[in-house]
């Protein structure tokens, strides 16, 4: 089910949405073949909702990020037209709250009805012909009540819940479907009968009577079903593949998973076996021959990272009343083990002759996340985006401030600026701290001494 959007829903083709395979990766490569839209897996509103909208400006990508910093949906400007985006939800309200997030970078959304009924789920057989008119009668009312709240299109999965792709297609009832609206419905789950190369999936629609198509397995297996000009061996699709996940930092896991989907009975083949022993996107790079593009990639988008740092792409500012706002993430991997930037914005302070730097935190109750303003000289800072942490927060802050003013942060890499002592650098204890605990070590002892003495009747 489709929201009514810009996004045309009549004689297209699309990606299905698929747990795991849908992702980033995935998607762009239907494209390349032909797809003319593409959805992505089904994410539940209760994780997208905690989501901050995030600019990734060394992939360049539009990145919802979760609390714990995992990207539950990343997208990008050339998918931005033909994206929609698949929402698993059973609140409305949170829903549209999650709609409305993702709104301005997909061109539709769509709300995943795929658990039928209670009548469903009770039913082992359409065998029994009472059984089947029950079911294909509301299944046409459904769709007509789902059409008449304004929606741009309807797809239909030809099987009941207890039905798997093993199980054939109910044909009848996607026809039905079609031919009580208006609207477009698009057909799904013909990819193990009905269409296994790119001429079928004509056939396809119009055996179903449906305005569209859209293709689950068939697409996962090969991606290349969507060429009008035939197929591309597997090893090319797979490569093609792993140059998208390459250039957008997929999960490795999620990488090798749609390597393996694709790989199916040759997945002990050797190629088969090199995919499943690598651990790392380098690892899988070097299994398929890609090695050199992976690290071409890698020095690439280093370099994107190293502009960004060095004031080559400055992040934007923004003055949010009397707060000078920057969309930044504290990064602890990206700082030594023993500096932060609090630390950094600390010795600044004090080497300035101004006050200690004043943090004042709140807690965002739907996740529990953190924001922190950091007062300086009077003038306040901190980041748009909520971090997992008190502490995480306060360090975003110091980040802002620091960046804001010039100041070095401590980051790795970065010259030595002198605002550290090295031995504070090196997380080793202050000399005259350690000095001060022996002093007062000796006094304890002596004075334990002195009572051990006396208890046993010695002059001291």
């Amino acid at each position: 089910m489709a929201a009514a959007g810009r996004l045309s829903f009549s004689n297209i083709t699309a990606l299905a949405p698929m747990v795991r395979v849908g992702t980033l990766p995935m998607r762009l490569l239907a494209l390349d073949y032909g797809a003319d839209v593409v959805y992505c897996e089904e994410l539940i509103d209760i994780k997208m909702a905690k989501c901050q909208r995030v600019v990734n400006d060394v992939l360049e990508t539009v990145d919802f990020v979760a609390p714990d910093e995992r990207v539950m949906f990343r997208t990008c400007e050339r998918e931005k037209g033909r994206v929609v985006f698949q929402m698993g939800t059973a609140d409305p309200e949170r829903a549209l709250v999650v709609a409305r997030l993702v709104e301005p970078d997909v061109a539709a959304i769509d709300v995943n009805m795929g658990c039928p009924k209670e009548y469903s789920t009770k039913v082992s057989s359409c065998q029994d012909p009472p059984v089947a008119l029950t079911i294909l009668d509301e299944t046409v009312s459904l769709v007509q009540r789902i059409e008449q709240t304004g929606v741009a299109a309807v797809a239909v999965h030809g099987r009941l819940k207890d039905e798997r792709p093993r199980h054939p297609l109910h044909l009848d009832y996607i026809q039905a479907a079609a031919g009580a609206v208006s609207i477009p419905v698009i057909a799904n789950g013909g990819s193990l009968d009905l269409v296994k190369t790119n001429k079928d999936i004509e056939d396809f629609r119009r055996t179903s009577g449906a305005s569209s198509v859209m293709l689950a397995r068939a697409a996962m297996w090969n991606a290349s079903v969507f060429r009008a000009g035939g197929p591309l061996p597997l090893e090319t699709v797979m490569e093609d593949y792993l140059k998208h996940a390459i250039r957008y930092n997929n999960h490795a896991f999620n990488t090798k998973y749609c390597l393996c989907q694709m790989l199916r009975d040759k997945v002990e083949s050797p190629l088969g076996r090199r995919v499943q022993a690598a651990q790392t996107s380098a690892e899988i790079s070097e299994a398929l021959g890609l090695q050199e593009f992976y690290q071409q990639t890698q020095d690439k988008l280093q370099a994107r990272r190293d502009a960004a740092h060095s004031g080559g792409a400055p992040e934007r500012l923004v003055m949010d009343g009397d707060v000078t706002t920057m969309v930044v993430r504290f990064e602890r991997r990206e700082y030594p083990p023993h500096i932060t930037p609090k630390m950094f914005l600390l010795e600044w302070s004090r080497k300035e002759k101004l006050q200690q730097p004043l943090y004042e935190t709140v807690q965002r109750s739907q996740d529990r996340s953190f924001q922190s303003i950091v007062t300086v000289e009077g003038k306040r800072y901190r980041s748009t985006l909520w971090e997992k942490s008190k502490k995480f927060a306060e360090q975003a802050a110091a980040v802002v401030f620091l960046r804001v003013r010039g100041v070095p942060e401590g980051r790795i890499g970065e010259e030595d600026s002198g605002l550290v002592c090295k031995r504070k650098r090196e997380g080793q204890p202050d000399r005259g701290a350690g000095e001060e605990d022996s002093n007062k070590r000796r006094v304890f002892e002596a004075q334990r001494e002195t009572r051990s003495g006396k208890s046993q009747g010695v002059s001291v």
